[in-house]
């Protein structure tokens, strides 16, 4: 999974030639905590046809309001370059793959 930051963001999301999911997240976040293997396993799964990518919301506030993240953890899905959809909370894998094959 990538890091992303304020001066990365436009490279890795709105000029990706594939869908991204991007996981608004803190280290001190439980629910956080409990979906980083989630998206780990499927960043491998889906390599090279859907990008997954986290902002920590600590460090990157300026992207959190940009996006109104109000509760972590915030998913919000891609597709070129747009905003495609969002989840809020912790999420089960099939539900994630649910969303990803929408945007695939």
């Amino acid at each position: 999974m990538i890091n992303i930051t304020r001066e990365t963001f436009d490279n890795e999301i709105t000029e990706s030639p594939m869908p991204v999911l991007v996981d608004f997240y803190a280290d001190w976040c439980a629910p956080c905590k409990m979906l980083a293997p989630i998206l780990g396993e499927l960043a491998l799964d889906y390599e090279g046809r859907f990008k997954i990518c986290k902002v920590n919301v600590d460090e990157e506030r300026e992207l959190a309001e940009r996006f109104a993240v109000s509760s972590i953890p915030t998913l919000i899905f891609f597709k070129n370059g747009e905003k495609a959809g969002s989840m809020m909370g912790l999420q089960s894998r099939a539900a994630l793959e649910e969303k990803i094959s929408t945007l695939l």
